[in-house]
């Protein structure tokens, strides 16, 4: 039976269905423009769901002096210097307006007795500036998005794969997909595209995303379109994932198990986190008790499975069931461990893409006209280390504008772009795949990937594991001109899976090449065979198959902000 392909068009497509597609998306709508948002993945389960911590905005609730100047002097001070200035100032004067609309939306926000928002502190702030939902902020922002995309009947194709972005003469004009379910083809003629599709950390074994997000969808879309990646090895490892079982391992054990009093021990029963911080203990920043228990599990302190012990069980059992809910019922659900009397066994996992496709700070535009990224796709906020609920807030401020950007584009122009080679190119990619009837297997690559990726691109790297891991990597891309793809009567996800092989494989070799460049550590970034910092590296680094590694540099900070940047004091609270 032959493939019916559907041909849809539309001003803007948005690719991604997650908190930074919606509310691009929305604010299209609102305005009047023809928008389709297509996600691969169910919008209600998009990996914005999954966000517990809260939503940063200088809203000084609860504490009056604080102002957006502090907010992104804390940013670019937690980013070691390599966040953008100014991609930082947008998201900061514009967070608040980012809250503003989430309420208009009608989110309910967790609040005080006088009706205020309620603002804790997260991470390093100065301020009490993060806003949540109980510990289930990202869910609700997700949830907020949905309704009133389904307010605005704004059409969503959901369980639709994009293989590749149309471009002609340096623009785009589209995007190219398939059905997950049934293998129909779906030829989307656009003006302008928001790719809105996530990070790459689903790359490494251990990882807080789920199998199929995160995979670096974008960076693959991005880069085989004609756009350029930014910080690609500054990738945040989250301390507490579990281990097993292996279909979940990664998932996180939130960072307020160790807020309200976790003890971290090795293997002897050790509090190991006196020999790293003394002063904070288990408060300390994500990336220094990672690197902690990375380090007592390398040295042979750790627990048989390979990780160190969280345990929360000396806290009274009132505190975690009404603290800790999540944790208490995600553990007795995953390994029937009841967690007011057993510890946690926990790993460093890969939680986020800092890096990602290279934009403009204005209005996140990239090397191709009329292509966009947001979210967790684009980069510039974070740096070298992301401070904690920074992420929320940067989907809001940056859907709206770049949406409004990309709005303003597609008006621009006098003719509609179209190439019919183009479009033949991305039909026959996917007729090759299906046709593909080699020894390989695609997941047995994938895991190949990400064994690399664990072994040689992780909490610590060095010259001689970075150069192991692309001699690797070039094994596995060989091999990937011989696999076979087989879809079945459940669907097309193995086509899928073979899409997924190319962008882990595109975004490990841009992690690996831009890691073994950074011969410094800062940050996330840790090499043992450089352990101090080099001001010389205060640069971006920029990858392209073409060009490789290149080093860019980064605007100065503005004097009003740069005075503020101070060490925050985290007594007593827990530190990003």
């Amino acid at each position: 039976m032959a493939i019916t392909e559907q041909r849809l068009s539309t001003m803007v497509l948005v690719i991604g269905t997650g908190g930074a597609g919606l509310r691009a998306a929305i604010e299209l709508a609102e305005a009047g423009v023809d928008v389709l948002a297509v996600g691969k993945r169910p919008k209600e389960d998009a990996h914005t769901a999954l966000a517990a911590g809260g939503i940063n905005a200088a809203l000084a609730t609860m504490d009056p002096e604080d102002s957006w100047q502090q907010h992104a002097a804390d940013t670019i001070k937690e980013s070691y210097l390599l966040a953008d200035p100014r991609t930082v100032e947008i998201v900061t004067q514009g967070a608040g307006r980012g809250i503003d609309d989430l309420e208009r939306y009608g989110m309910a926000f967790a609040r005080e007795e006088d009706g205020r928002i309620s603002q804790r502190f997260f991470g390093a702030h100065k301020f009490r500036r993060t806003a949540f939902a109980g510990d289930y902020t990202g869910l609700e922002i997700q949830r907020t998005l949905i309704r009133r995309a389904e307010q605005l009947d704004i059409p969503v194709l959901e369980g639709v794969y994009i293989t590749r972005l149309l471009v002609h003469d340096g623009a785009v004009f589209g995007a190219y997909g398939f059905d997950l379910a049934n293998g129909r083809r779906y030829l989307i003629h656009a003006d302008a595209v928001i790719l809105a599709a996530g990070g790459h950390t689903r790359i490494w074994r251990r990882t807080s995303s789920r199998r199929d997000e995160n995979t670096g969808d974008s960076f693959r879309l991005a880069v085989e379109a004609g756009a350029r990646l930014r910080d690609a090895e500054l990738v945040q490892f989250h301390p507490s994932g579990i281990i097993e079982p292996e279909n979940a391992a990664g998932t996180l054990v939130s960072e307020a198990a160790r807020g309200e009093g976790g003890i971290l021990r090795n293997a002897l029963g050790e509090r190991f986190m006196a020999r790293y911080d003394p002063d904070r203990m288990e408060l300390s920043t994500r990336d220094r008790v990672a690197l902690a228990s990375y380090t007592e599990i390398k040295e042979g302190r750790g627990t048989p499975k390979g990780g160190v012990w969280l345990d929360v069980s000396h806290l009274p059992r009132q505190t975690i069931m009404t603290r800790l809910p999540r944790v208490y019922q995600t553990m007795l659900d995953l390994q029937m461990l009841d967690i007011t009397r057993d510890p946690i066994e926990i790993a460093p996992t890969a939680h986020y893409s800092m890096g990602g496709v290279w934009v403009r700070p204005e209005d996140h535009s990239t090397d191709v006209a009329g292509l966009y990224a947001i979210g967790e796709a684009s980069s510039g906020l974070h740096g070298a280390n992301r401070l904690g609920g920074n992420s929320l807030i940067e989907l809001l401020v940056f859907g709206r504008i770049t949406a409004q950007a990309a709005a303003a584009y597609s008006q621009s122009l006098t003719a509609q772009r179209r190439s019919a080679s183009a479009v033949a190119e991305a039909r026959a990619e996917i007729d090759a795949l299906l046709a593909a009837d080699g020894p390989e297997n695609v997941r047995a690559l994938q895991r190949a990937v990400r064994n690399t990726m664990t072994e040689h691109a992780g909490v610590v790297r060095d010259e001689e594991g970075l150069r192991a891991g692309l001699a690797e990597l070039a094994v596995i891309e060989k091999r990937m001109a011989d696999v076979g793809v087989h879809p079945d009567i459940a669907g097309y996800q193995d086509l899928a899976h073979a899409f997924d092989l190319k962008s882990a494989a595109l975004a490990a070799r841009a992690t690996l090449e831009a890691a073994l460049e950074r011969r410094e550590t800062r940050g996330c970034h840790n090499r043992s065979d450089y352990p101090d910092l080099d001001p010389a590296l205060r640069v971006n680094l920029v990858w392209s198959p073409k060009t490789g590694v290149t080093r860019q540099s980064i605007p100065s900070v503005p004097d009003e902000i740069s005075a503020l940047m101070e060490e925050v004091s985290t007594d007593g609270k827990l530190a990003e």
